[in-house]
């Protein structure tokens, strides 16, 4: 058998012969022999696996080849397509569920994933099965009554591998009892500016955390691979993610640049990836980034020459959510480019019979040489026999719902909890609470949504109520029971307003849920109002006051560090809130069952300014340095902090109102139809007149799709702001119809319209459009009194995507002319 590096080698004589792929440029090219060495397992590419994968392969059409390098999402394919199109895999994404429905019952998945199995079986030729994906990040996040741990951020901070092993081991457990047998983790990005929306699914800012966890989550996700037999029915097929420094691109940006040398792509990036190749992980998926401007999913020095070659890496290489589909002269429907730089399964869930189309006939034009294609299938061949999909063994535990939410996995995420927090300020030993105590409990403690944060039950986790959990308890109910059993009364009170003055209060409190770019962020100041004038009324009233801060990165919070006696850097914990109360709360006796063990691996900031601030850099002097952490038995004081965020802000958001598919606080829609007003709480829903869903545009869901079935206005409102001194700017969106107009379209402010109809280009294009404020200042808008910075009308049925709703930047031309009013 050939080695990774000689099969690389053949691979690139076979696509410059097929003249295929434009040079890589030098900053963006990757030198193997300055990367060090890895390997997958000997046990992955054992002789019995690799007999079935060339048996397999000969008899194999070039229809199924291709199909299997393509993956599908559950909401754009049904199982009887796959009586037509040999595919070979589907994902459910984040927003994706059992007949459109994310909140369907565990049944339902399982009877989902029997459905494509027994599709694909039915199909004529090879028949081989499927893998069935999904996002399983903290848990198995997506499913009503499945054990949710804390967020990556949060497990970091235990500094404990064998504790990450047992989650692995336990979370494969629940994915394999609802059919599916592939989740997208870990994650070991090394985020190294905070303000990335992904901060929250690292380990650390530096990769030593990575390289710890990598091989332990491997493992216990997959277990230890075995020569001559496949994994257990207990394991699922992990993805280590995203490959590469999709944590260091500039600014922050989601799927954006990483600008730097390949010395420190290396010793910082690469962190736990091999070490994760060597435990066996069975595929690794392509990072949306790039790399000096050359998109990773398209770079083969990188994922052929490095990854495939000096790393050793045997399994196959899936993409991102239509990753392929922003490589230069790439569609999502047609990308050879990315076969051919060493993807091996793209990543399709809307474009698959598109792209399926395309990339068979490119196959039999010679575009794409057969010796990559073959290599891809032989790579994707080789994890499913490892994962005993051909075996009916592998799905034994399909339906045994028993073990999702079971007694030992919700105690494992509970000990997780108590091990990832962090505190960072206690004084006059306010914690842990005394037995007997009257407590008062406020803030966001009831609320489990808001602890478990993104990529829970939906994709950005919003929406979710305290019932969606039957298996979790609340922060809120943890310690309500903590205080009970020691003797003392808690009490719970959102507003923090007390009848009796209790002894002490614990306020809970920060960020609202978010997942991937949505939470990318332009400054680490946390600006929420209401939790400090609670902290501020009970600080007044002479109560002692503990925050327990709910969060999936490091904020500038000094204002509520100073109005707190004791401060906890909780994370994003889950579902279990017990383990909470297990460290904060003292027993009968007057001691704690659990002393504080989490140490910072994410600086603290001085400011909030959000410049990157990771340990060994120059300049460091972070608020509360990496591995900062006081406990019981070591105690500390932190005194007064300055109160200055090193931002200068507006007290209200003037020039952000929809970004990357959210509305930005404090800025909400509603409609306005023949119904009356419908104000919009839900990513999705109707009102009489008008549907609105997530649609992706750039990227993923980052649109709002608005199909109107008669008149009504759209509008984005909030309290009255003054625009008086951007009265230079202009308001600017993207806008993509979708259907042909037929009635009268206008967009504006408050009631001041403009013809937008003019403006939007052909059905089917997005166009980027811009009023020059000047332009409905003349037109009746009071610049300095606008409660309503976005309105849309349309008079007949259609349906528009719009994205990026804001200010410009900078001024608008003063000689741009001024779109047509028409009221």
């Amino acid at each position: 058998m050939m080695n990774t590096t000689a099969i690389a080698a053949a691979l690139t004589i076979a696509m410059q012969s097929a003249g295929a792929g434009a040079p890589v440029p030098e900053a963006s090219r990757a030198h193997p022999e300055m990367w060090p060495a890895a390997h997958s397992p000997p046990a992955m590419t054992d002789a019995r696996t690799e007999a079935l994968v060339r048996e397999l392969l000969a008899r194999m059409t070039v229809e199924e080849k291709v199909g299997q390098t393509i993956q599908a999402d559950i909401a754009s394919i049904k199982p009887e397509d796959l009586l037509t199109y040999p595919l070979g895999s589907v994902l459910a994404g984040g927003t994706s569920g059992p007949g459109g429905d994310d909140r369907a019952p565990a049944q339902a998945w399982v009877d989902l994933a029997a459905a494509f199995r027994a599709a694909a079986a039915q199909r004529p030729g090879a028949r081989v099965p499927l893998l069935f994906g999904v996002d399983a990040v903290h848990g198995h996040n997506n499913i009503f009554g499945a054990t949710i741990f804390p967020h990556n951020i949060g497990l970091g901070a235990a500094h404990d591998p064998d504790l990450i092993r047992r989650i692995g081991a336990a979370t494969a457990e629940e994915i394999a009892a609802t059919g599916a047998d592939w989740t997208f983790a870990p994650t070991l990005a090394v985020p190294r500016d905070d303000r990335w929306g992904r901060t929250l699914e690292g380990y650390a800012e530096i990769p030593d955390v990575q390289v710890d966890y990598a091989g332990a989550m491997v493992e216990g996700l997959q277990g230890v691979l075995s020569a001559d037999r496949p994994i257990g029915p207990e394991r699922v097929v992990s993805s280590a993610k995203h490959f590469l420094a999709d944590g260091g691109t500039d600014g922050g940006h989601d799927q954006g640049d990483f600008k730097g040398t390949e010395r420190e792509l290396i010793d910082i990036h690469l962190g736990g990836y091999p070490a994760a190749i060597n435990a066996g992980a069975l595929t690794i998926m392509a990072s949306f980034s790039s790399w000096n401007g050359v998109k990773h999913t398209g770079n083969p020095t990188i994922l052929r020459d490095v990854l495939k070659g000096r790393l050793g890496f045997e399994g196959f290489v899936v993409g991102d959510w239509n990753a392929h589909g922003q490589l230069p002269g790439c569609t999502t429907v047609s990308c050879p480019e990315a076969l051919e730089a060493g993807l091996d399964m793209y990543m399709a869930p809307d474009s698959w019979r598109g792209l399926y189309d395309n990339t068979l006939a490119q196959v039999r034009s010679g575009r794409i040489p057969m010796a990559v294609l073959d290599d891809a299938v032989t790579r994707i061949l080789r994890v499913k026999v490892k994962a005993g999909v051909f075996e009916p063994a592998r799905y034994a535990l399909a339906g045994e719902l028993n073990r999702l939410g079971a007694p030992d996995h919700l105690e494992l995420a509970r000990e997780a909890v108590r091990k990832s927090l962090v505190l960072l300020k206690n004084e006059e030993s306010v914690l842990p609470i005394r037995p007997g105590a009257r407590v008062l409990v406020a803030g966001d403690a009831d609320d489990i949504g808001q602890a478990s944060g993104g990529w829970t039950i939906s994709w950005q986790g919003t929406g979710n109520s305290n019932a969606d959990f039957p298996n979790g308890q609340s922060i809120w109910a943890g310690l309500r029971d903590a205080v009970a059993a020691a003797g003392g009364e808690a009490t719970l009170s959102a507003d923090g307003v007390f009848q009796d003055k209790p002894d002490v209060a614990v306020v809970v409190f920060g960020e609202t849920p978010y997942a991937e770019g949505q939470g990318d962020v332009r400054h680490l100041d946390y600006r929420s109002e209401n939790p400090l004038e609670i902290l501020k009324r009970l600080k007044a009233a002479g109560v002692p006051t503990v925050t327990v801060f709910l969060t999936g990165r490091p904020l500038w919070v000094n204002p509520e560090i100073n109005a707190s006696d004791a401060f906890v850097a909780a994370w994003l914990p889950g579902t279990q809130g017990q383990g909470v109360a297990d460290v904060l709360v003292a027993d009968p006796s007057g001691k704690a069952a659990h002393d504080f063990t989490g140490r910072l691996t994410f600086s603290w900031p001085r400011t909030a300014e959000g410049t990157p601030l990771n340990v060994g850099q120059p300049g460091y002097d972070p608020l509360f340095a990496y591995g900062y952490g006081l406990s019981y038995a070591k105690p500390g004081s932190v005194g007064a902090l300055p109160e200055v965020s090193g931002v200068d802000l507006p007290p209200v958001n003037l020039d952000r109102f929809f970004v990357t598919g959210r509305f930005q606080p404090p800025w909400t829609m509603s409609i306005r139809d023949g119904a009356g007003v419908t104000a919009v709480a839900s990513p999705r829903g109707a009102s009489a007149s008008v549907a609105w869903s997530p649609t992706d545009g750039a990227i993923q869901e980052d649109s709002l799709r608005l199909a109107f079935s008669g008149q009504a206005l759209v509008g984005i409102g909030g309290d009255r702001i003054d625009l008086s001194e951007r009265a230079d700017r202009s308001l600017t969106f993207r806008a993509r119809v979708e259907t042909p107009i037929t009635g009268a379209l206008w967009a504006g402010m408050g009631m001041t319209f403009v013809d937008l109809a003019p403006l939007t280009g052909p059905t089917g294009e997005w166009r980027t459009i811009s009023i020059p404020l000047r332009c409905l200042a003349q037109s009746g808008v009071e610049l300095r009194s606008v409660d309503q910075p976005f309105s849309l009308v349309s008079t007949a049925p259609l349906t528009i995507s719009l994205a990026d709703i804001r200010l410009s930047d900078g001024p608008a031309s003063p000689t741009a002319p001024c779109p047509k009013k028409t009221l």
